[in-house]
């Protein structure tokens, strides 16, 4: 093996990790904010945490709606050409990777309505378990550069 054929695979495998981050962060994000709710957790309600989250699932959306591949998914298979392994992903990560763990083979479509369902059940989260907008004020009294004499 040469040194760049590992430097390639390397940046391949943490863009793969990356990627799996994100699908983690989306689902179990997702279970996480109705443990939370129900267990009344503060965080399941933290503003920025639910905006990252319907974000992320956004994204994938629009990338399904408008047939757009992932980048990720396509910076991970030009690393795995130039370090010699061949295309991973002909269709994309997600779809890849569902279909080699429940052996099913769905179409685009389905994907595309299953993100859609996914998103919209996200988005009646929101509605049902608003999160936090409220900022934090600071109730501590500032201090004084002026001295009285």
């Amino acid at each position: 093996m040469s040194q760049a054929y590992n430097k390639y695979l390397l940046l391949a495998d943490g863009i793969l990790l990356i990627h799996f981050a994100l699908v983690a962060f989306v689902v179990l994000g997702f279970i996480f904010i109705w443990t939370g709710h129900l267990a009344k957790w503060k965080f399941a309600r933290n503003a920025k945490f639910r905006i990252c989250h319907a974000l992320i699932m956004g994204i994938v959306l629009c990338e399904s709606l408008f047939g757009i591949i992932c980048p990720l998914t396509e910076w991970e298979n030009d690393l795995r050409i130039k370090g010699g392994e061949g295309l991973i992903y002909e269709k994309g990560f997600i779809h890849e990777w569902i279909q080699k763990i429940m052996f099913y083979d769905f179409s685009e479509g389905t994907f595309m309505v299953l993100y859609l369902l996914f998103f919209a059940l996200i988005l009646v989260t929101f509605r049902v378990i608003p999160p936090d907008l409220k900022k934090k004020r600071n109730n501590k009294p500032k201090k004084s550069n002026n001295t009285e004499l």
